[in-house]
């Protein structure tokens, strides 16, 4: 990659001057969504903080570390670094396929011994960058040709393959509406827009024959929970009853009679929303709509105000991944969309989920921290 394009010539901020430009607003939505994270997991334990809410304390802790790293690094050093890491992460996933560790039926982590990476988690962040590294590079015009089109599709498409060989749909999903996000950002046309997605719907009957069975029960149980209420409608059933049952200010903190007595399932993970939504009840949820609302918000904000392409793209990708986290598992809890798996960002009890969300928020932040900065935009070529 050519070095002009970093335009380092530029004086750089001394790293206090970045601290106290941090957007500390977002920091703390952000810690507070954490905070009813912990809450929940230590409720989950039956008001202890061991195993899950000293684990995700720690996590986040690492996190937050990771989050003041990145938010200092220069924007134009994410720029250079995206085709890198895209290209490092998608060997990942190829590596995942051949020596994953198996769990719940899909090879989705290596195992390093003291930590486990889940190359599909990065591949959000490391798509988010590539795509806006693509589109910095051109012109309005040239982005939206249907021939320009191709690199960015396969950039979305190789690595939604091969997470869908693994198999995770939830996580293929998200990279899709990541992609999805970006190219119309980038003024892909309407009736290409369309075009797409009667495509999609033309492939759908081609694309169920391609399912696993379990992931083919699970939109008949989304489509018919009653059909069987003690085996695969059982999660949903169970989710519902926690959610209607918290009424509007819920049971109380460890009160809950479908989470405490083990009813609710995965409730540490995919549905420690309907736990919250016993305990607080509809306030409860409200408050965590709210923050979740605030951080989309702010994000967005920092995309508007960046004066670089690639920061702009950057940020709104960023802050899409996050929205489309928060939507599928709302929605997956609710019985609105079959159960995928996705976790509640900064809530749910997970290790690469919360390290790369924290990234992402790194990444944003480093956004706003350098949103003055401006990069030449060199089109015409891949890199």
């Amino acid at each position: 990659m050519a070095v002009r394009a970093l335009a380092l010539d530029k004086p750089q901020q001394p790293v206090w001057a970045k601290l106290l430009d941090l957007h500390w607003l977002l920091l703390l939505a952000i810690c507070a969504v954490a905070s009813i994270g912990f809450a929940m997991l230590y409720s989950v334990a039956g008001g202890s903080f061991d195993p899950w809410a000293s684990r995700q304390l720690m996590r986040f802790g690492v996190g937050f570390v990771i989050l003041l790293i990145f938010a200092m690094i220069d924007i134009r050093v994410w720029m250079s670094l995206a085709y890198p890491f895209y290209a490092a992460t998608f060997v990942l996933l190829i590596v995942v396929q051949y020596f994953g560790r198996t769990g719940k039926g899909a090879e989705r982590w290596i195992d390093l011994g003291l930590i486990q990476i889940q190359p599909s988690e990065l591949m959000k962040i490391a798509l988010v960058l590539a795509l806006a590294r693509f589109f910095h590079g051109r012109s309005l015009e040239d982005a939206v040709k249907l021939k320009t089109l191709a690199v960015p599709l396969g950039l979305i498409g190789l690595p939604v393959v091969l997470v869908l060989m693994q198999p995770n749909l939830g996580t293929a999903t998200i990279l899709c509406f990541i992609g999805a996000c970006m190219l119309f950002a980038s003024g892909l046309r309407w009736r290409v827009i369309i075009a797409g997605l009667v495509a999609v719907g033309i492939a759908l009957p081609v694309g169920w024959e391609f399912l696993h069975d379990y992931q083919r029960q699970r939109v008949y149980t989304f489509l018919d929970p009653d059909s069987d209420p003690l085996g695969t409608g059982y999660n949903i059933l169970q989710s519902k009853i926690a959610m209607g049952s918290g009424g509007l200010f819920g049971r109380g903190f460890l009160g809950g009679t479908q989470s405490q007595l083990d009813f609710l399932p995965e409730k540490h993970t995919d549905f420690i929303l309907p736990m919250l939504g016993e305990e607080f009840g509809f306030v409860g949820a409200i408050v965590l709509l709210g923050l979740y609302a605030l951080i989309l918000f702010l994000g967005l904000g920092i995309s508007l105000r960046a004066r670089s392409h690639f920061a702009r793209l950057t940020a709104l990708g960023l802050t899409m991944n996050v929205l489309a986290y928060i939507l599928i598992n709302m929605a997956m809890v609710m019985g609105v969309i079959p159960v995928v798996g996705i976790p509640l960002p900064l809530v749910s009890y997970g290790g690469t989920a919360m390290l790369t969300v924290m990234m992402g928020f790194g990444i944003l932040m480093s956004v706003h921290v350098h949103r003055a900065m401006e990069t030449p935009r060199h089109g015409g070529t891949f890199f």
